[in-house]
């Protein structure tokens, strides 16, 4: 039988991460360098190498990952079976959820990286790398979308999230759980992905959305001047509890809702915003009779970049909306 064709596209972060002169560690590593370094690898697949970048993660912009899209489905129509990205892990669900809304083939996408350098006692990369050979490689991987593969466990990319700065197993999906695992150099998978329909790829990306953090006692007055002065043409705020916000902040949130769209969501990392059980000003029913949409089971950062596609895609409030339901929902 002929081996597999899988594409690895390298952006850089702690997997590819060795010591500098000027100390600490930074990005030199590219695509082939990765690959060399995992035993046995050369016998699971053919490969198609390329670094597409060399950042740490937080230095990732949209253009990054679009470039990277387009290289990804280049790869695609080449006639690879799967394809990997390798990137820092500090934005690595945002950047596997982004990517997520627009991608439209049946091979997998895997995104993975590594807790550690190479050069660190007990180093992850090389491990979490052939772990996600095997997940692309895997026809059980076919039509799942996106997904994150990190200490031998599979994620989806809308449920996964960073839960620890610095531990090997760092990566969580709160509430949804594992998709899947690999055991024993096979993949299993828990139960089936239900994808979810693909965004358009927009021709501008001018619109901006604003994540604001609600803590206790805030002044609201901060989000006021940056809709006054165009500094975003919408709004995601990570609420209290189930996606509550105080008097003060839902008056302003309230006033904004009639001239661009405003999501609020729940900052406490695991559960859904509500729908219909707090009646108080500023929680779910009183914000939804006001023109404000829920995040439901998206986090903060996720909904962000749901909402900014949706706008590049001139989409309107209801549409805004549905999507916040299909890509929220488990099913």
């Amino acid at each position: 039988m002929s081996k597999k064709r899988i594409a690895i596209g390298a952006l850089g972060g702690t997997i590819s991460m060795t010591a500098s002169q000027s100390g600490g560690v930074t990005a030199t590593l590219g695509a082939r360098e990765l690959a060399q370094g995992v035993p046995g690898i050369a016998d699971m697949a053919d490969f198609s190498l390329q670094t597409l970048q060399k950042l740490p993660s937080g230095s990732i912009r949209f253009e990054h990952l679009f470039n990277c899209l387009a290289w990804a489905e280049k790869e695609v129509e080449k006639g690879a079976d799967g394809v990997i990205i390798t990137q820092g892990t500090d934005t690595l669900e945002e950047s596997a959820f982004f990517l997520d809304l627009f991608w439209r083939h049946p091979q997998p996408l895997v995104l993975m990286g590594a807790m550690r350098s190479p050069e660190e006692p007990g180093a992850d990369g090389a491990a979490n790398l052939l772990a996600s050979v095997t997940v692309a490689c895997s026809q059980e991987s076919v039509n799942r979308g996106v997904l994150v593969v990190m200490n031998d466990e599979i994620h989806e990319a809308r449920h996964v999230r960073k839960v620890h700065s610095s531990r090997v197993n760092a990566f969580e999906s709160p509430v949804f759980g594992l998709a899947g695992v690999v055991l024993e150099k096979q993949v299993q998978y828990f139960r089936a992905t239900v994808r979810k329909p693909q965004l358009a790829i927009p021709a501008s990306t001018s619109a901006k959305v604003l994540l604001l953090e609600h803590t206790l006692d805030d002044d609201p007055d901060i989000l006021s001047l940056a809709i006054a002065h165009g500094a975003c043409q919408a709004v995601v705020v990570a609420g209290f509890g189930s996606g509550h916000v105080s008097e003060s902040l839902r008056d302003v949130l309230v006033v904004a809702a009639e001239r661009i769209p405003v999501v609020v969501c729940s900052r406490t990392g695991a559960g859904s915003t509500t729908q219909a059980v707090y009646g108080y000003k500023g929680a779910e029913i009183d914000l939804q009779k006001n023109g404000v949409l829920m995040g439901r089971w998206l986090c903060p950062r996720k909904a962000r970049l749901l909402l900014a596609v949706a706008l590049w895609n001139n989409c309107d409030r209801e549409q805004i909306k549905d999507l916040l339901v299909q890509w929220s929902a488990s099913h």
